[in-house]
């Protein structure tokens, strides 16, 4: 359980970045429903290969919730990241972890005490992991609300993933219909912002596009995959655990910019990746 959470982070943490990188010179929603349609392609062909249609079940309803949910709690998080700074936006979006711990406590998952106190230790490391601007860093209130509910809506998600399915190839098919419910949200929002004469192509157009197909294919392919270990490692162990370990992905973010962009990282985020890290250890030994 604990590899599979971890293999989560390391996925999510690749998307984010890869999907950041491509942000720059392509609108982000663009990148989204590019993304995600080549990767429900990818994932359909699967589906129709190992028989998971035969899965279909009420369950169902909560992939489709999912993959209603999703798209907007991308859009309010793109949109506080237009109006407030990424070291204070990116903190607050990352307590959506706080949501499947929540459920899971109320539904009575009990981790043992040094469990608790790796949970607390790991949170407040992915927290100063996405560098935090302590001083500064005055937001308006909107900023701040668009933030949270991106957190909530992305914690609804992880709730929803797990809850969609019983079986490895349930899990195949509700990954698949949450896919399929992204797309056409975000492939309504994108035409919507077509029509509005809103730029939806990079510099250089369709070719441009087509140029950045393959990475645009291993960002959607890479936060599929991480949807699907998280929730294997959520039915394996506690979800309480498993939703901190899969949280790391700030952390791989910040640590891909330091290898591709040589980005620095500032004192805060290496004191988080410290805490981060001694919260996986206490987690992974409890």
């Amino acid at each position: 359980m604990v590899a599979l959470a971890l293999v989560t982070s390391l996925l999510w943490g690749l998307a984010d970045f890869g999907g950041g990188l491509l942000s720059r010179r392509t609108p982000a929603l663009t990148v989204m429903v590019v993304s995600q349609s080549l990767a429900t392609v990818t994932l359909g062909t699967i589906v129709v290969a190992t028989g998971a249609w035969s899965e279909a079940g009420p369950r169902l309803w909560c992939a489709v919730a999912a993959g209603l949910i999703g798209p907007g709690a991308v859009l309010c998080y793109y949109r506080a990241l237009a109006r407030g700074p990424m070291g204070v936006v990116s903190p607050l979006v990352a307590t959506a972890v706080a949501v499947p711990i929540t459920v899971a406590l109320v539904l009575g998952e009990r981790p043992q005490p040094l469990q608790y106190a790796g949970i607390g230790i790991a949170v407040i490391g992915v927290l100063l992991a996405g560098g935090p601007q302590l001083r500064g860093a005055a937001l308006q209130r909107r900023t701040v609300a668009l933030a949270l509910v991106a957190a909530a809506g992305f914690g609804a998600v992880l709730v929803l993933i797990v809850q969609s399915a019983t079986t490895v190839r349930g899990l195949l098919l509700a990954l698949f219909v949450q896919r399929l419910c992204s797309v056409a949200v975000g492939g309504g929002a994108l035409f919507a912002a077509a029509r509005r004469g809103a730029p939806v192509l990079p510099e250089g157009g369709r070719r441009a596009l087509a140029g950045t197909l393959p990475a645009l294919a291993f960002v959607g392919v890479a936060d599929l995959a991480g949807n699907a270990t998280y929730a294997l490692a959520a039915s394996i162990g506690p979800v309480t655990i498993a939703a901190v370990l899969a949280s790391l992905d700030p952390l791989i973010c910040a640590l891909a910019a330091r290898g591709v962009l040589r980005e620095r990282l500032r004192l805060v985020q290496a004191a988080g990746a410290g805490l981060a890290m001694t919260g996986t250890l206490l987690l992974a030994s409890g």
